[in-house]
């Protein structure tokens, strides 16, 4: 459907641009807006390859395994339904850890394996399970204690101080986190209460 929308902007401006004699213009945007994508992705692509450079040190260093040892309490906690030991623990845990640093491209990979393990847990496969949702919601607010891909875009645009919203970041990524959690445990306790 996104994709539809997407389409339909296109083709409704470029018309607009050609009924106003503005063709020239929208020609002009598309290629002013791909410039500056490869400019930006290219910026990201250094900040980001240092970045997954250092997760790996801290992977071989067994920071991230430490980091896994520490969240396991509160991940078995948020997601009750999924057993000990089972691999989709693990890539929530990697998920989550990747998110804590702000490398929501490498996060994307584990989340979308622990979907695939947890929908493994699923008896009923057109349907989400709780854990599914709170892996979601965790997902989707995730607190971000470095947000590296919003520093990286801060700095490939010349900002004075691109590490100042760290604070902000974290405050705001750990609200959304709070009230995503909130209402995804109202909605657990709902679903429970209408099945049992």
């Amino acid at each position: 459907m996104l994709n539809v929308i997407w389409l339909a902007l296109i083709v409704i401006s470029i018309v607009v641009a050609a009924v106003n004699g503005r063709i020239e213009a929208v020609n002009q945007a598309a290629f002013e807006g791909a410039k500056t994508g490869v400019t930006v992705c290219f910026g990201l692509l250094s900040v980001l390859a240092f970045w997954m450079g250092m997760m790996r040190i801290a992977e071989k260093a067994g920071l991230l395994e430490g980091l896994a040892r520490l969240l396991s309490p509160i991940i078995s906690r948020l997601f009750p339904d999924v057993p000990k030991g089972h691999p989709a623990m693990g890539y929530i845990l990697s998920n989550m850890s990747a998110n804590l640093l702000g490398l929501g491209n490498a996060a994307t990979p584990m989340g979308l394996k622990a979907m695939e393990e947890l929908q493994k847990l699923n008896p009923d496969k057109k349907n989400a399970t709780p854990a599914m949702c709170t892996l979601l919601a965790i997902n989707t607010a995730s607190i971000t204690l470095i947000p590296t891909t919003m520093i990286a875009i801060r700095m490939q645009y010349g900002s004075a101080n691109p590490v100042e919203i760290v604070g902000t970041t974290l405050l705001a990524s750990f609200g959304a986190t709070i009230v995503a959690l909130g209402l995804d445990r109202w909605h657990r306790y709902r679903y429970h209460r209408k099945s049992g």
